[in-house]
């Protein structure tokens, strides 16, 4: 069976490496584009077999290029997405105009299916730059593709994530962990490879705009993801209900670093709940249910942060 093209934005990224693993299992051959071929190389050939996957250098999104390469692809995939600004990205450009181009391309050349990561529990958060962003993205894709779908996953985890993997560096060297809006924010994470199985029934399943909510099978609160973690490296740590003044003021501090571990936007953003909203379709409407516990798969890695490693006790 000839190989089916799928061009792909944030190859790199956590996401982006497991699905290029499954699409290259499934017989698709993936076009991954990279502003930096030699550090994406070193990251991503080891995900493909030979002949499935092919880099594509692009600087500054090089507009007639993207639009050759759209033209090629039956399916376009874009993962792109920025938790924080900076001098080189902003939420406007990542989240809105990229997108808007991309779907722009892809209605002209009327091509199978756009299907862009956008996020769960935006809609209410209007204070936050990063919420309003994405929201903007997702309006502007409906409008310009009628073959757009826009995936909504919750906190997307696994071994090779930003999110439990700083919690655990955190969480074994602090004495105490504070905790936002009293830890009460709701969150359904999704283990990377469930979202992953959703993005391939999704490919091959005859959907047509559709925006998709995307959940792990569990609802956590904040507490109770760091109560785990906790148990699951093998710490007890007091965790402190931080007032929103003092909250602010740490999230001003965190954000004068390279990689923040919180910015005021963010804290802005935790205010809201991170779970099923009831305006969209889920996974489970789908008949595709995310299967793995949080506990669970976390336990496979998080031996790395214990005291005595993998058969401490």
């Amino acid at each position: 069976m000839k190989q089916k093209e799928i061009l792909l934005f944030g190859a790199t990224g956590q996401i982006g490496r497991n699905l290029i693993r499954k699409l290259s299992k499934n017989n698709y051959k993936i076009l991954a584009v990279t502003r930096n071929i030699h550090k994406a190389g070193y990251i991503l050939k080891t995900q493909a077999n030979p002949g499935y996957l092919e880099l594509i250098e692009l600087k500054n999104f090089q507009i007639d290029k993207i639009d050759s390469l759209i033209k090629k692809c039956p399916i376009c995939i874009n993962l792109i997405g920025i938790l924080h600004e900076n001098k080189k990205q902003n939420f406007k450009i990542i989240h809105s105009d990229l997108p808007n181009m991309l779907s722009m391309k892809a209605n002209k050349h009327k091509i199978e299916k756009f299907i862009h990561l956008s996020a769960l529990g935006i809609e209410k958060a209007t204070d936050s730059k990063y919420a309003k962003s994405k929201l903007e993205g997702e309006k502007k894709i409906n409008s310009n593709f009628k073959n757009s779908i826009i995936i909504k996953p919750s906190i997307v985890y696994s071994v090779d994530d930003n999110f439990t993997t700083n919690f655990m560096t955190l969480l074994s060297r602090l004495p105490l962990m504070p905790l936002y809006y009293n830890g009460m924010t709701k969150f359904s994470p999704i283990h990377v490879s469930d979202l992953v199985e959703i993005i391939i029934k999704i490919i091959e399943q005859k959907n047509q705009s559709l925006t998709l909510e995307c959940l792990g099978p569990e609802e956590l609160t904040f507490k109770e993801i760091i109560q785990k973690i906790l148990l699951s490296i093998n710490k007890k740590r007091l965790l402190l209900p931080l007032p929103l003044a003092l909250a602010s003021l740490s999230a001003k501090f965190f954000q004068l670093f390279p990689k923040p571990l919180l910015t005021e936007d963010q804290l802005r953003l935790l205010k809201y709940d991170n779970v099923r909203s009831g305006l969209y379709k889920t996974n489970l409407d789908l008949e595709i249910v995310a299967k793995k516990l949080f506990s669970d798969e976390i336990e496979k890695y998080s031996f790395n942060w214990r005291t005595g490693g993998q058969f401490a006790k």
